[in-house]
């Protein structure tokens, strides 16, 4: 994508929005040959939200966060302060985290990183965010997931520990469950800050964290805040049976728990459009995709996919419901591959308009010049993941160019090494896995 397409790319996502909403309405086959769902009610809604909350092994009610700060915050800029946490998740383990925070922010808005695959706090597009949308006035809360970093035996970052197999664990949507409780817990967290607006917290995902993201917001319960927009990236393509997430090789984080929500497929509605319609209940999302991103393109799933998708979600929640006005947008970048994008420009136009950033206007969004990922990684020395920063994938990406810094791994590293290594067992995967195994087999 290049700079000059992006308000014509901004339309065309509204327009698409636009068109499947309209044919939301038609009682019509829409295209792929897929019978639109029947309506549901808020009860029927709210008894598939809880069931699967349950069938991915969710803390309800979910557990006390007993924040715990380390150390004085770093400035990273001179607007900019970062701060080193942890809160907690379930069996009382504890999530590393990095929190960026504007200078005087209050009644701020912020935004919950969920990372893909092998990344984490320490991930350039983890770190960008931080930098970038606290620059817009922003709180914004990064974590790794287990099994990467400081939630690794030896924190190391694209360990992909959370795909090994676990011996004796018979669910292993377990693993998957824990990773969308630590995005829950993430979201709590931001909305207890005293200079957080609970009103105008925002989830983003990419890739795997895709995923989570969207089951994140989907299953949110009455403890969480009310997540005013969520932003997918590399993903967000809730397919069906034997389709790309049901046949993704990663049982522990993907595909075990897809498949643990099959309940849903019943009738005519499907887990792809229930996810959806829990998720609209609360506000807004956008989907953005490169039009050659694998993870889409596998199953042919470009916008006719989406236009099917809309109009089961608006059958779902029926004709009477205001949650029809938050039915997905999608936004495409043409050649582009899998990547993260919701640092770029029409991003950030579409999170402003959600939130409101206290330092940005849409003119100036407009006006920032961009830089290419791999051009600032280049320039800095902050990690990104092997093998994508060609450009095609993340390395091509265009994002606004404020001269931002990179970050250190030791600036990135929440918990006090002496600390870490007196104990890691509250932070890992192996800290883990014996509580997740004693549950799997106690008897019912």
């Amino acid at each position: 994508m290049t700079p000059s397409p992006t308000f014509a790319l901004n339309l065309r996502a509204l327009c698409v929005k636009a068109v499947a909403f309209a044919l939301a309405f038609l009682v019509v086959i829409p295209a792929g040959n897929l019978l639109l769902a029947q309506t549901l009610t808020t009860t029927q809604l709210e008894a598939l939200r809880v069931r699967a909350t349950h069938a991915l092994f969710i803390d309800s009610p979910l557990p006390p966060l007993a924040p715990k700060t380390f150390g004085n915050p770093i400035d990273a800029t001179p607007n900019i302060r970062i701060e080193h946490i942890t809160f907690a998740t379930q069996y009382g383990q504890r999530v590393p985290a990095i929190i960026y925070v504007p200078t005087h922010a209050h009644h701020a808005p912020a935004i919950v990183v969920v990372n893909g695959h092998g990344g984490d706090k320490s991930s350039w597009y983890a770190v960008y965010t931080g930098l970038l949308y606290a620059s817009a006035g922003a709180v914004v809360i990064t974590y790794d997931p287990i099994g990467e970093f400081e939630r690794s035996i030896n924190k190391f970052s694209e360990t992909n520990e959370h795909d090994v197999l676990i011996p004796g664990l018979i669910h292993t949507e377990r693993v998957g469950g824990l990773m969308i409780e630590d995005a829950q817990q993430a979201l709590r967290y931001a909305a207890s800050r005293p200079e957080v607006d609970p009103t105008r917290i925002a989830l983003a995902g990419y890739s795997m964290g895709s995923f989570h993201a969207i089951l994140a917001a989907a299953l949110a319960g009455p403890q969480l805040p009310k997540i005013r927009a969520l932003v997918l990236s590399g993903g967000g393509n809730l397919d069906g049976p034997n389709q790309y997430w049901d046949s993704n090789p990663k049982p522990n984080c993907q595909s075990g728990p897809y498949e643990a929500l099959n309940f849903m497929n019943s009738g005519t509605a499907d887990r792809g459009a229930v996810l959806y319609a829990l998720r609209a209940r609360s506000g807004p999302t956008l989907i953005l995709n490169g039009t050659e991103d694998s993870l889409i393109t596998k199953f042919n799933e470009l916008e006719p996919f989406f236009i099917d998708l809309r109009a089961r979600i608006a059958a779902i929640l029926g004709p009477k419901s205001g949650s029809r006005q938050n039915l997905p947008e999608t936004l495409w970048f043409p050649g582009a591959g899998h990547r993260a994008s919701f640092m770029t420009r029409p991003a950030a136009l579409w999170l402003n308009q959600q939130l409101h950033f206290p330092n940005w206007t849409d003119t100036q969004i407009e006006a920032f010049p961009l830089i290419r990922a791999a051009d600032w990684v280049a320039q800095t020395g902050v990690r990104i993941s092997h093998g994508y920063q060609v450009e095609q994938k993340e390395g091509g990406t265009l994002i606004p160019d404020l001269h931002l810094p990179g970050l250190t791994r030791t600036q990135l590293t929440a918990v006090p090494e002496a600390e870490w290594q007196a104990n890691p067992t509250p932070y890992t995967l192996e800290g883990w896995t014996p509580h997740a195994l004693a549950a799997d087999h106690a008897v019912p």
